[in-house]
């Protein structure tokens, strides 16, 4: 919150332009920087007309919070006001959306996004704007949390003509969002009366102003239902032994009132999202604030379909590593990190404002956010330079802290139809543990089958998906990536091996001609057919998984070698040594090829690299193995 005044007072200083010069100034106490010219642009011509209003309606006392920040997120409402219910007699709170807009209109396919002449690109329509504040603010602050009646939204577009925006009224309108326009002044002052009376509103601001933060209540009862009671998380020895490991942490912590930080660590399918998941049900049920957080948007897309399917609410619980740049210190009492070999060694990146900008690193951020952070990792799963999710850094920046750091490590795996023996022998074969690979040996738990061609792995692949199935096909990042695709067209066939193409899967959060957006290339049907990357198949897993080993690595003589040039993948800077890639090549190919739960199908484009995938997987021709 930059400032907060009595509407009166707010208009005055309006009035002799001091209001501008204090925003201004604690804009650079706060973000460290000046604000835009635009922004102080819509501060001098937004700020004076809701002022304005309220003063004509006779709610000069009314307190006017600006700029007012969302808890655990870097978003501001415009104003937050705070007063007293004319009937009721409580606290009673308006959050307002101010725009300059003249003009603007519905999307044609969806009227909760609308189209701005000055914007290239649909934005949310502000009805829907301010409804969010309004759930939000509701779901994470405790003067609300209890009360939901006593919140209030609207969007005042004081420039804006009914005809100008007349087609924004087909948005849903309800306590949260209304939409009111500068020909409907007098009903925007109605509006205000009827939520608002002249009291002072002192005393309720300060009420929402120290309002305790975090999840409420009723959204904790709502997790632990969509997500604590789900009969496939059942856990078993050591992970039962990381789950009560950080529960026991908590009670330490809230007992003591200190900080301790958990690592739990294990390869692909030793459960690790099953713990989280499992943690942040039980959290709740407790009334325990906590927060579920990755690296990886096909990763937390999912992880918000799946769980929030049902509440909207429940979506908000899963969040990224960089939501915490600005967090409070110690605002949640867990923050459940998972996915966390993707921990960067900044949150900041070339979109992020200079305001949240705060120098510190993505570890200490995770860890400063709570008082026991939680961090499950599998740290042969990083796979691009700038990912430093290890236990030893973890540990070196818990140690800077003088924290304890209790590390659970996770030995048996659910993933490759539980075979420790097929994870055993990827690392082995791609150089991640010594001794060089070994013949693989069926253990009646995983089918391992190396194909002759693309075309004869995708027929495999499709006739599992006729007995019922899932399955997907990825590769390594080795062909170019065709990021825009015109409305209407299809998909580009950027993977070629020959005669066979096939496009890789969409770039982006839409669908395009029936294939789903990235983030659910893994878990949607629609997604065989796409050929997925290591970033939209991390953290997933389906039934029959095909794997394309690209030029990239490729085996020579006795060993592997890797082929920076032959890689695409774009986060491959000049400046990553050559050292880093070779190990995220072969990280990449171990996330890929560990991804099935009955068995992988491996194709390599070199023929000597088929031929020593042939001698290693135990069998003299393809499909043999099944």
């Amino acid at each position: 919150m930059l400032f907060r005044d009595s509407a009166a007072a707010v208009a005055a200083e309006c009035h002799s332009g001091a209001l501008f010069f204090r925003l201004t100034e604690q804009f650079v106490h706060v973000h460290g920087h000046k604000p835009g010219s635009s922004e102080v642009r819509s501060w001098e011509r937004s700020i004076p007309v809701l002022a304005g209003a309220l003063n004509d309606a006779g709610l000069g006392q009314v307190e006017m919070l600006l700029e007012y920040g969302l808890p655990l997120n870097s978003k501001r409402a415009d104003a937050v006001l705070a007063g007293i219910h004319p009937k009721t007699g409580l606290p009673s709170y308006v959050i307002v959306e101010l725009k300059q807009w003249s003009s603007a209109e519905p999307d044609d396919d969806d009227p909760s996004l609308c189209r701005i002449d000055s914007y290239a690109h649909a934005v949310l329509n502000p009805v829907d704007q301010v409804r969010g504040y309004c759930e939000y603010l509701i779901s994470f602050n405790g003067a609300l949390s209890d009360h939901p009646e006593r919140v209030h939204g609207a969007a005042y577009l004081h420039n804006a003509t009914e005809f100008g925006v007349s087609g924004l009224f087909e948005a849903e309108q309800d306590q949260y969002g209304q939409l009111f326009t500068g020909a409907r002044r007098a009903d925007f002052m109605d509006f205000l009366r009827t939520e608002l009376g002249p009291q002072s509103g002192a005393a309720a601001a300060d009420a929402l102003v120290n309002g305790k933060i975090g999840p409420s209540k009723q959204l904790m009862a709502v997790a632990a239902q969509e997500v604590r009671e789900r009969e496939q998380f059942v856990l078993l020895d050591e992970q039962r032994i990381a789950y009560r490991t950080v529960l026991n942490a908590v009670r330490r912590a809230k007992q003591s009132d200190h900080k301790e930080v958990v690592i739990v660590t294990g390869g692909p399918g030793t459960g690790k999202s099953v713990i989280a998941l499992s943690l942040l049900g039980e959290l709740y049920r407790q009334g325990t604030t906590a927060l579920h957080a990755t690296g990886s948007s096909s990763f937390t897309t999912t992880m918000r379909k799946v769980a929030g399917a049902r509440k909207r609410e429940v979506k908000d619980l899963f969040k990224y590593f960089n939501s915490f740049m600005t967090a409070e210190r110690n605002a949640l009492d867990v923050l459940i990190c998972d996915e966390a070999h993707r921990i960067r060694e900044t949150s900041a990146n070339r979109y992020t404002p200079a305001s949240n900008r705060t120098g510190k690193a993505q570890i200490e951020e995770l860890i400063d956010a709570a008082r026991v952070p939680v961090f499950l990792l599998d740290e042969h799963q990083v796979v691009r330079p700038g990912e430093m999710g290890t236990v030893a850094e973890i540990r070196a920046a818990a140690d800077a802290k003088g924290l304890t750091c209790q590390v659970v490590p996770l030995d048996s795996q659910f993933r490759c139809g539980g075979s420790d023996a097929y994870l055993r022998w990827v690392v082995r074969l791609l150089g991640l543990e010594p001794g060089g690979p070994v013949t693989w040996e069926p253990d009646g738990k995983m089918h391992l089958i190396v194909a002759d061609s693309p075309q004869e792995m995708e027929a495999f692949l499709n006739e599992r998906r006729s007995q019922g199935y899932s399955a997907r096909l990825s590769a390594g990042y080795c062909w170019k990536w065709t990021k825009k695709v015109p409305p209407g067209a299809a998909l580009p066939a950027d993977v070629s091996v020959g005669e066979w193409e096939r496009p890789w899967n969409v770039f982006g959060d839409r669908s395009v001609g029936g294939a789903p957006q990235a983030a659910l290339w893994a878990t949607d049907p629609a997604g065989f057919g796409q050929v997925g990357c290591v970033y939209t198949a991390q953290g997933f897993e389906y039934d029959w998984s095909g794997v394309i080993v690209g030029p990239d690595l490729v085996w020579r003589g006795d060993r592997w070698v890797t082929d920076r040039s032959a890689s695409q993948d774009p986060v491959f800077k000049r400046s990553t040594p050559d050292a880093d890639v070779d190990r995220l090549i072969r990280n990449t190919y171990k996330v890929l090829l560990t991804r099935g739960m009955i068995g992988t199908v491996v194709y390599s484009t070199d023929a000597r690299t088929r031929q020593k995938l042939r001698d290693v997987s135990g069998t003299t021709s393809s499909f043999t193995a099944v």
